[in-house]
């Protein structure tokens, strides 16, 4: 037998790839490199961003403007005609941007809301075996996805002002609901104390999602499905009735025509539901077209499967097919999502106090462009950062799990 020999060094005695190549063997490591690639990117990036501060800061000074967030606690001395809470032209523009805020963040979440319902229901609708049915949707979704959004808002804004009658023969569509070019003018609810209701409806919510996470946990555990609806209903009924055995009082406040004008009720400015209306119409005819192809991504397999078994059709949507496509759906729909909140910033062309027309008026009166630009920037990152976020977990949790 022949013996195989030589003077090869054996492996563990060799040189490391950073020993082989001298001092400068660390750049051969890829993570040492990465590294240094990163520190050397971010490093530029700041001082990138500190020479256009730095002669921001220089020209504003030269003109005799002083930087900071200072004015922010200075009257801003203009009114807003729509704000969600009390606010008054002498409040301070912190006071104005708070405001302007919670206008945007108002007609987003239910601009969302609206719109996923629609959407969801025209989606379906679009894969009807009903020709008419199908076709009209189709009409539908077709049109709104490629007229820009701005002139939709013009063109409801227009028909709210000009095709609606006065509000002495406003129209009544629903008991306690008007239309008329003065708004739209729903019931409202009043009660004793405001901020106790509100944190007794979240307990309320709160406990409803715990009961629902607990169950979803032990049937994905056990495969079992618990009652949950008489704990839900006993949250729905002992929240609200313990805080009107404690003295506090709930009702519902209709509106009524007096004199030239509605008294009572919640009155959504012409802005205000022109807005709403061409978000939710516009974000809805997208959000059908991701609907319709997630159902289609589940096989065809799985509808017979249901049929087989007894299903009806609604039965096989809401159980088989929906839950399956929902998790082909969420992450395009997070996108629209973010499209609608930052394209709520429109609402300056149409006269809505959103934060973009808030924060204009700001600027204008004081001159700090570059604080107003930063505050503007910061708050539509975090709104979109925390859809991202809650629609990132929403996925993740509806996701289907490698066992």
């Amino acid at each position: 037998m022949t013996q195989l020999t030589g003077s090869a060094t054996p492996l563990r005695n060799q040189p490391r790839r950073g020993q082989r190549h001298g001092l400068w063997g660390f750049w051969y490591d890829e993570f040492i490199r990465s590294l240094i690639i990163q520190a050397l990117v971010f490093g530029t990036v700041v001082l990138v961003f500190g020479f256009f501060a730095k002669n921001a800061i220089d020209n504003m000074n030269h003109v005799g403007i002083t930087s900071g967030f200072d004015f922010l606690s200075r009257s801003a001395n203009f009114a807003i005609g729509e704000s969600m809470f009390e606010y008054q032209s002498s409040d301070s523009y912190g006071q104005a941007v708070l405001v302007g805020l919670a206008n945007t963040i108002k007609v987003s979440f239910l601009g969302c809301v609206f719109a996923t319902l629609i959407g969801t229901v025209l989606g379906v609708m679009r894969l009807s075996t009903n020709p008419l049915l199908r076709g009209l949707v189709q009409s539908y979704v077709e049109t709104i996805r490629n007229i820009p959004l701005l002139l939709q808002l013009f063109f409801w804004y227009a028909i709210i002002l000009n095709l609606f009658p006065g509000p002495r023969v406003a129209l009544n569509p629903l008991p306690g609901t008007f239309l008329s070019n003065r708004g739209i003018v729903v019931p409202a609810l009043t009660w004793s104390n405001g901020w106790l209701w509100l944190i007794g409806f979240a307990l309320m919510a709160a406990g409803v999602f715990a009961v629902y996470m607990i169950n979803h946990r032990h049937r994905e555990r056990t495969g079992q499905q618990r009652r949950t609806w008489p704990i839900n209903l006993a949250l729905m009924i002992g929240v609200p009735a313990a805080l009107l055995l404690s003295g506090q009082w709930i009702g519902i406040e209709l509106p009524a025509l007096s004199g030239f004008n509605f008294k009572g009720g919640a009155t959504l400015s012409p802005e205000f539901a022109a807005l709403l209306i061409g978000l939710t119409l516009y974000s809805a005819a997208l959000i059908s077209e991701i609907v319709r192809s997630g159902i289609q991504s589940v096989s065809a397999g799985q509808r017979e499967a249901a049929y087989s078994v007894g299903l009806s059709w609604s039965q096989t949507m809401r159980l088989v097919i929906l839950p399956q496509a929902l998790r082909v759906v969420v992450p395009p729909i997070t996108s629209i999502y973010l499209a609608l909140t930052k394209n709520s910033s429109l609402a300056v062309a149409i006269g809505y106090p959103d934060l973009v027309s808030v924060v204009n008026t700001t600027m204008n009166q004081t001159g700090q462009a570059v604080e107003n630009i930063a505050i503007l920037m910061s708050a539509y990152l975090t709104l979109s950062i925390g859809i991202s976020l809650f629609m990132n977990w929403y996925n993740a949790h509806v996701a289907i799990r490698e066992n």
